[in-house]
């Protein structure tokens, strides 16, 4: 059985992590410009102030797009961009960027994809208490309103957050992450509260301004494969609600999605914070309400998972340059266990591999380790689609190289090899091994 034929195969980024151009423009500072220019928090120092200069090449990256076939492109917004100040004045120049971007991809029958939010909030916001405030699904309603506004019809598909779990339990929890903040289990209840709030305004907010788009949003997410065939229904059941003893309940999946489509928290979850002290925040059926818009697809972001049942691992397990072992079958599992739970289309909204990618003495990238993590990846998902799934697109992370977060520019995970002093971009092997991916619609998987 093929994929498929309206299969969409992309590649994806995030703003702050290719863009550059981090004060030019009118642009406001955002809470990663501020953590990377107060050193220390980054493994080699860098910042995101030139990146990849997407800011200023955007044209060249859009042709390079349609010349290794790409048939979407999953890009975030940059919030400070738009809106200096994160509320207030529109700041013309970032939005014109965006629009533009989009006209490009159009241009070469590329469809766009656009993430709302990864991670980059305001600085402006921050300071007014970021996703603490229960303001700030005001604040995201309104820059949604804006950036939906001027795409128009241009774009019919919107991801509202790119894992809230990640930059919450970075950010908020270990602080290794924007903004760098140590808080606690009362702090993370209100922080989950006031985003999926703010999730749900978005999403009637977009489809108030264009009634035909898409929305979704995107989980970061390690899937339990089963050892056995016995352990299937355990995987199942360990999946969606770890961590609710721990304080650890927001890395789950089922915290966000199970929330978003019942309209309604999970009963032990409220009983246990009852438990620790009356923990949870007080909310409104209203406010539920909105929190239960009905979403249209789930993104999911899988890298590593976690086998269920008589599993030990030995050393010299395979792994990536970021120590992050390799699950063959982690979209099979993670597309199945969602499907089986939400029975929503699924894409797969990042997939990739770190490595120590460099240019060779014939001036070409030659990385066949991702092309052998990228097709395993590819056979479970694949095989998911086989077993009923309804899978509707896949974009590997990255487009090209750049900033890794906490982790500088050490680690590579892109299709696109990027020289960070000169900018050159080179196409990998592996970027024109997903073009034939591409053009036959995984026939040759």
């Amino acid at each position: 059985m093929s994929l498929n034929k309206d299969f969409i195969w992309g590649a994806a980024t995030a703003s702050f992590q290719i863009e550059g151009a981090y004060n030019e423009d009118g642009k406001g500072l955002n809470i990663w410009d501020t953590f990377t220019h107060d050193k220390g928090h980054i493994d080699d120092n860098s910042t995101g102030d030139v990146a990849c200069d997407h800011y200023h090449l955007y044209k060249q990256d859009v042709k390079m797009m349609s010349e290794l076939g790409l048939k979407a492109y999953r890009f975030s917004v940059s919030w400070a961009r738009i809106l200096p100040d994160g509320t207030g004045k529109v700041n013309q120049a970032g939005l014109d960027f965006y629009v533009n971007l989009v006209d490009e991809l159009l241009k070469y029958n590329i469809t766009p994809f656009v993430t709302l939010y990864h991670w980059d909030l305001p600085y402006a916001l921050h300071l007014q208490g970021g996703w603490l405030n229960p303001q700030c699904s005001e604040w995201f309603e309104n820059y949604t309103d804006i950036v939906t506004k001027a795409f128009g019809n241009k774009v019919n598909n919107y991801i509202t957050f790119n894992e809230p779990s990640v930059f919450l339990g970075c950010g908020y929890k270990e602080g290794s992450h924007a903004p760098g903040i140590k808080a606690g289990t009362r702090e993370f209840l209100r922080i989950g509260h006031n985003i999926l709030v703010s999730h749900g305004k978005a999403v009637m907010t977009i489809k108030k301004n264009n009634p035909e788009a898409k929305v979704g949003i995107t989980l970061a997410t390690q899937p339990q494969i089963p050892v056995t065939p016995a352990d299937e229904a355990a995987a199942y059941e360990g999946y969606f609600y770890p961590g609710l003893c721990d304080g650890n309940f927001f890395w789950s999946t089922g915290y966000w999605l199970d929330t978003i489509t019942n309209g309604k928290y999970n009963d032990l979850l409220l009983q246990q914070a009852k438990e620790a002290g009356d923990l949870f925040p007080e909310y409104t059926e209203e406010e539920m309400k909105i929190i239960g818009q009905k979403i249209d697809f789930i993104g999911l972001n899988i890298y590593e998972a976690q086998y269920k049942g008589d599993y030990t691992r030995t050393p010299g397990t395979a792994h990536t340059e970021l120590a992050w072992d390799v699950y063959p079958d982690a979209l099979k599992w993670g597309i199945k266990l969602n499907y089986k739970r939400y029975n929503l289309p699924i894409y797969i909204t990042e997939n990739g591999m770190s490595g120590h990618d460099w240019v060779s003495l014939d001036g070409k990238v030659h990385d066949p380790y991702r092309i052998d993590f990228l097709h395993r990846y590819l056979n479970g998902l694949k095989a998911a689609a086989e077993e009923g799934c309804k899978v509707a697109g896949y974009f590997t992370w990255s487009l090209m190289d750049n900033f890794e977060w906490a982790r500088g520019y050490n680690p590579r995970f892109g299709l696109i090899h990027v020289d960070y002093k000169t900018l050159k971009r080179i196409p990998k092997d592996s970027a024109y091994w997903y073009k034939t991916v591409i053009d036959t619609n995984g026939e040759n998987l």
